[in-house]
């Protein structure tokens, strides 16, 4: 921007000097030709008329932008209101801050921001009395350009003070003007967006079009397919008496100056802005091409023209979104790799069945699960993975009958819905005999299947999907390679673990879970050395649940996370109550499941039980399951090391049930062994369970483990296992699990019958 020039020959740093010069009548004409056009409006607000006259002539020079100023004139800050609600574009206010009172200037201010609502208009205070300089916060709050004393405001610092402030104005006002633009850019934007077919758009960007031009704007727009090559285009909309340039809805690629004009825009890919015309480019990414060519009255200025810009980059993605609308519906509703319908579209042929009232009873809804296909994934690289399920599509189109329909429900998972008589599992099994072969690889699949019977369901689209789901659910649980059929009982049990799963939640918010301890005694002695912690559950009816329903629930919704830290505290806050009452040397066994074993914060949990009750880590023992330890071996090792360092103990529960090896059990940091009471029963009925139960023994002796049996029952089995040599037992003949109560009472007879 140039600077502002000064009168000829006048030192750049002289202060104000104050002459002797009649200024205008207030309210009068402006100074400097004000009323001329392009000078830039400056009014002086100031109760002395010397510094009117001398401010004038030291700025008259001044010019900005080949514009120069012209000056208009308050004595008071009445005047000063008055003068600026008649008087618009006024781009500076030189005001003085102290007039018929202290804070007069500061009023006008207010009035001026407030008020008026002018905000574009700059302000420069100027003061006489240093004294009455503003606070810095009001300054601030009403965009005030700058403050300056009148004794130190020297031309040149009058001078830059100004220019800056004009220079701001201008700012202001161009920023203005591009925001009124840009909102109605917008506005015509979120117009256009609501439209759904191509037509509408196109008339309602050259009614747009002609509201952001600010002209009449008779114009067309054309669908170009094939280009600038093309011999016509197609006129989607036409307005005023344009539509007379293509009667037969075709514009003439080699018609008059309106078609050549599309065609250089079409060959340049651009807009073109001429004196008397317009075209602008629509680039299509999945459609045609789109050009519009539109009349002008007079040339656009650089605004409306940079608007225009704006707004046809906006609306060529809007257009496009049209033109892909109906890849868009088809990505909705059908599989992008196999094209077979989604879930969504599988949903709606049912739901349109079921609402037409067609014979769907008869109809079986089958689920195709192909087996391992993650391994497959993972091993061989999702795009071998891709052309698998695009080969198993092709397969099931070529051979299952044309009156059946097909889709892809999931990553795997392909479903296959028709008459019953034609949706057979053992053909659609068979139909996987012959392996695929996919880039150059022979590959066996299989699959497992899921079916439901439409009418034996009640119900949504949605509802026989999920039943078919269940029904596949099951088919895997039970043998990979198999079918299995959903019936009206397999819905029951689902809701029934439902509704169990949400009164277990409210159940234990309730406090209905509590503990039973059953003792674990000395065979020799007779002498009870500590005692399992069992988790049980009463309802408010008195009902108790048993574990194996609800424990497993527990899991699989994640309960057993909150309930698990619950029962190490409970248990190991007994163990404190039996070592206060004298049982020194009791050991407290507590379950762990493998869902909180391996849970992240389950350490955490444990340390902070030990520490919270003060249970001594030695006193504890925990129990996992032989099937837990077998999996991932590597991880549970590093858990049992970093367990074992808390001073914790670690046995096996059910050993002899999970087939371990015995290299890997060398490896746990176990410290006692669990024999199954599937072999203790066994004991008196056969040699078999004997020989088992003896095998443990041995095992636990030659690795340094203790060995302790469950579910002894009898004398018998109690005999029998001392004699091969198992120190530790619990069962019912010793005991029942018991309430911490009778637990004390029961040790407290224990005690007596062996002193006795």
């Amino acid at each position: 921007m140039p600077a502002p020039t000064t009168p000829q020959g006048q030192a750049q740093d002289d202060e104000l000097v104050f002459v002797d010069e009649a200024p205008t009548a207030s309210g009068g004409a402006p100074d400097n030709e004000a009323g001329s056009a392009g000078a830039w409006r400056v009014l002086i607000v100031d109760d002395d008329a010397d510094v009117h006259s001398t401010t004038t002539f030291a700025l008259g020079s001044l010019e900005l932008h080949g514009r120069k100023l012209a000056f208009l004139h308050a004595y008071s800050a009445a005047e000063a209101r008055a003068l600026l609600e008649r008087e618009g574009d006024i781009a500076v206010v030189l005001l003085d801050v102290v007039m018929e009172e202290a804070d007069a200037g500061l009023h006008l201010v207010r009035h001026i921001r407030e008020t008026l609502g002018r905000h574009d208009l700059r302000i420069i205070l100027r003061t006489g009395q240093p004294g009455y300089a503003p606070e810095m916060d009001a300054i601030r709050g009403y965009d005030i350009n700058d403050y300056r004393t009148k004794s130190e405001l020297t031309r040149t610092k009058l001078y830059t003070s100004v220019a800056s402030a004009i220079r701001a104005y201008e700012q202001i006002r161009a920023l203005e003007a591009s925001r009124q633009g840009l909102a109605e850019v917008v506005r015509a934007n979120a117009e256009l967006m609501a439209q759904r077919t191509v037509g509408g758009m196109a008339d309602g960007i050259l009614r747009e079009a002609a509201r952001l031009i600010g002209q009449p704007a008779p114009g067309l727009m054309c669908s170009c397919l094939g280009g600038p090559q093309a011999a016509a285009w197609q006129v989607l909309a036409a307005s005023h008496d344009k539509a007379a340039l293509a009667p037969s809805g075709m514009l003439a690629a080699g018609g008059d100056s309106t078609a050549a004009a599309i065609r250089q825009t079409l060959l340049e890919q651009r807009h073109i802005f001429g004196e008397r015309y317009l075209t602008l480019y629509f680039g299509g990414k999945a459609h045609c091409d789109f050009a519009t060519w539109i009349e002008l009255e007079r040339p656009l200025d650089p605004l409306r023209r940079g608007l225009l810009e704006l707004f046809a980059s906006n609306i060529a993605v809007g257009l496009d979104n049209v033109a892909l609308l109906t890849d868009l519906q088809r990505a909705a509703f059908y599989d992008p790799l196999t094209g077979l319908p989604n879930r969504t579209r599988l949903v709606e042929l049912i739901d349109e069945g079921i609402s037409r009232n067609t014979n769907v009873a008869d109809e079986v809804l089958c689920l195709v699960d192909l087996d391992h296909f993650a391994e497959i994934n993972d091993a061989l690289g999702h795009q071998f993975g891709d052309a698998l399920l695009v080969a198993v599509a092709q397969r099931l189109r070529a051979r299952l009958h044309s009156r059946l329909q097909l889709a892809r429900i999931g990553s795997d998972i392909f479903c296959v819905l028709g008459d019953s008589a034609e949706v057979d599992p053992e053909a659609i099994r068979a139909l996987f005999a012959a392996p695929f072969s996919i880039e150059g690889q022979d590959l066996q699949v299989s699959i497992t299947l899921g079916l439901v019977r439409l009418m034996e369901h009640d119900g949504s689209g949605a509802d026989a999907l999920k039943d078919a789901d269940i029904a596949l659910k099951r088919a895997k649980s039970r043998q990979r390679g198999g079918h299995f059929y959903f019936s009206r009982g397999m819905g029951v049990e689902i809701r029934e673990r439902v509704r169990l799963m949400h009164a277990l939640r409210s159940g234990f918010a309730r406090g209905e879970l509590f503990l039973a301890f059953q003792p674990q005694v000395e065979l020799g002695a007779h002498r009870p050395f500590g005692a399992e912690a069992l988790l049980r559950w009463r309802t408010e009816d008195g009902r108790l649940v048993p574990p194996d329903r609800f424990i497993p629930i527990a899991e699989s919704s994640g309960l057993i996370i909150e309930i698990g830290e619950w029962v190490l505290r409970q248990a190991c806050a007994e163990l404190m109550r039996l070592r206060a009452a004298g049982y020194l040397d009791f050991t407290m066994s507590i379950n762990v499941s493998q869902v909180q074993f391996r849970h992240p914060g389950f350490l955490d949990m444990l340390r902070q039980a030990l520490v919270d009750t003060g249970a001594p880590p030695e006193r504890v023992e925990l129990e996992i399951t032989e099937s837990m330890a077998m999996e991932e071996p590597d991880l549970l090792i590093e858990r049992l090391a970093a367990i074992k360092r808390t001073g914790v103990s670690i046995a096996i529960d059910d050993f002899g049930t999970g087939f371990s090896s015995l290299s890997y059990l060398q490896r746990l940091q176990v410290d006692r062994l669990k024999i199954d009471r599937a072999f203790v029963t066994e004991i008196t009925g056969s040699a078999r369970g004997s020989s088992i139960a003896e095998m443990v023994i041995e095992l636990g002796r030659n690795l340094g483990l203790s060995i302790i049996a469950e579910g002894v029952e009898d004398e018998r089995q109690a005999q029998i296992l001392q004699a091969l040599g198992c120190p530790l037992a619990q069962g019912f003949l010793f005991s029942r699990p018991l309430a911490p109560e009778q637990l004390l009472e029961w040790l407290g007879a224990d005690a007596l019958t062996r002193a006795a």
